[in-house]
């Protein structure tokens, strides 16, 4: 027996009949794009492009995006939309019964609580250079002075709480307004303004003085600069980037699923999802890239990009008070779209675990999101001290490295085993969902390579961000850490293949 799934039929689903959703297809796009579109892909993408030899770079990482990111994207999006629920009880609602899937919904859970955690942080980073820019902060200063602003801003406790509280707020607010009256009209208004703010910094850009070598470098494949940081490692940060950057996993995506209807199928929104976040992340290579060949500063500079390298390179750019500016209100839409996204989904989690109403839930995940944001804002000053992951790094690294090597690779691969095994959901169901309405439908001859191959790739970039971690610190500290990653993959799969089978005339 199947209990409450497949696509028909689902009366737990159906008798939501109060469910909110979305007022246009173009707000759901827009809002599910924000939700990807983040901080990542204005500074790690252009310092990963810097950093392993440009446009070749971008043609591998454009074939894992198609390979791997919008497959796991599909499987978000047809567990939500079929359910009707956000991942606090999608798993229940459409799982076989006796099945152990529902276990895996506190990755979800857990993940999104913990990206707010230090996420919050850096949007109000982002805030926070916007206003020195607007004050003109910046204006003539040098690296030392720009690095010495910086180190301030990290050791001033109450002033990093206040943005971040400041950030906790704004998202929160607009989520108290629902789906239609709050996270789409203010993600549309939000997502627009980016666009052009983007389109406007890369025109500038790539007209600077000595910024056709950054165009011809971040557009003209360089194969031999490849060979020379190693063709394995180009195809594994390309890899990386293109699984992380949808920010699936942790059923930020799959809320937004619950909240569409069926007239268009999901293959074909998940590629145009993805199709704006590719455009966002290559357009802010054309706005920092050529900026920084034309001004003789090394793209590959990492994280720190953002921060010191860019002030440093608005400092000597003509007008650069009010394009430093600009480009960080961009840069704060960025992160704050995203911000709103995650909180939706923690609402959601409220609502349908504990049947909270959307105003009590607001309220009380909004202070605990504050509360738990505290520890990695006093992570580079008043606990500066503690260095979770080694010399050099701070609270802020611990929780990255749980939410980004950990919980969003085991969550996606939760929803591709879920999608595709019968004691799951199971592929016939998956297929009918995701192609239910009109539009792109997902191609059933990927059945094999979905089941088998993806879950595998997932693995290799599980296990690689670990290796990546540890094994600097030594073959003992690597060998343990790797026995605890193999145990999580562990209670995956127990969760995945255990549980009462299927029965005969059950599809699956």
């Amino acid at each position: 027996m199947i209990e409450s799934r497949g696509i028909d039929g689902m009366s737990n689903v159906s008798s939501k009949s109060d469910r909110e959703k979305f007022g246009s297809r173009i707000g759901f796009i827009l809002v599910s794009a924000g939700c990807a579109i983040g901080i990542g892909n204005v500074w790690k993408f252009p310092y990963l492009c810097g950093q392993y030899g440009g446009a070749a770079f971008i043609l591998i990482y454009l074939v894992f995006l198609l390979i791997l990111g919008i497959p796991v994207m599909i499987c978000e999006f047809s567990v939500g939309r079929a359910s009707r629920k956000s991942a606090a009880r999608c798993f229940e609602t459409l799982e076989q019964k006796g099945s152990r899937f529902h276990w895996l919904k506190y990755i979800s859970i857990i993940g999104s609580y913990m990206l707010m955690m230090y996420y919050t942080t850096v949007a109000g980073w982002m805030l926070y250079y916007c206003y020195l820019h607007v004050t003109g902060t910046f204006a003539g200063a040098d690296s030392a002075r720009i690095k010495s602003d910086y180190a301030a801003m990290l050791s001033n406790a109450p002033g990093m709480a206040f943005w971040t509280i400041l950030v906790c707020l704004i998202g929160f607010v607009i989520c108290y307004f629902g789906i239609q009256n709050g996270v789409e009209r203010v993600t549309k208004v939000m997502m627009t303004c980016l666009m052009v703010l983007m389109v406007v910094l890369a025109v500038h850009s790539i007209f600077l003085k000595g910024a056709a070598k950054g165009i011809a470098f971040y557009l003209v494949p360089d194969f031999r600069n490849m060979a020379e940081r190693g063709v394995g490692n180009v195809i594994f940060a390309a890899m990386s980037q293109a699984f992380f950057t949808l920010s699936i996993g942790i059923g930020a995506m799959l809320i937004f699923g619950s909240y569409l209807n069926k007239d268009r199928s999901l293959t074909g929104e998940a590629v145009t999802i993805t199709a704006l976040d590719t455009f966002v992340a290559l357009m802010a290579g054309f706005i920092i890239i050529p900026a920084c060949f034309a001004y003789g500063i090394e793209p590959d500079a990492g994280p720190s990009l953002i921060f010191l390298t860019i002030p440093n390179l608005f400092s000597q750019m003509p007008g650069g008070r009010i394009w430093g500016a600009l480009f960080f209100v961009f840069l704060s839409f960025a992160a704050l779209t995203t911000v709103i996204a995650v909180f939706e989904n923690i609402i959601a989690f409220d609502i349908d675990l504990f049947g909270w109403t959307r105003k009590k839930s607001v309220i009380i995940s909004a202070v605990l999101v504050v509360l738990l944001s505290l520890p990695c804002v006093f992570g580079y000053n008043i606990w500066s001290s503690f260095q979770p992951l080694g010399e050099g790094t701070h609270i802020l690294d611990l929780e990255d490295f749980i939410v980004s090597n950990n919980l969003l690779p085991l969550g996606s691969l939760a929803f591709v085993l879920f999608c595709t095994r019968k004691s799951g959901w199971g592929w016939d169901h998956f297929i009918q969902e995701a192609d239910a309405g009109e539009g792109r439908k997902f191609p059933k001859k990927l059945r094999t390579y979905i089941t088998f191959i993806v879950p595998v790739i997932i693995i290799v970039i599980y296990l690689k961000g670990y290796y990546d971690m540890f094994s600097p610190m030594g073959t003992v500290v690597l060998t343990g850490w790797m026995c605890i990653a193999v145990l999580f993959l562990l209670f995956i799969f127990f969760c995945a293949f255990s549980g009462k089978k299927r029965t005969k005339n059950a599809a699956g």
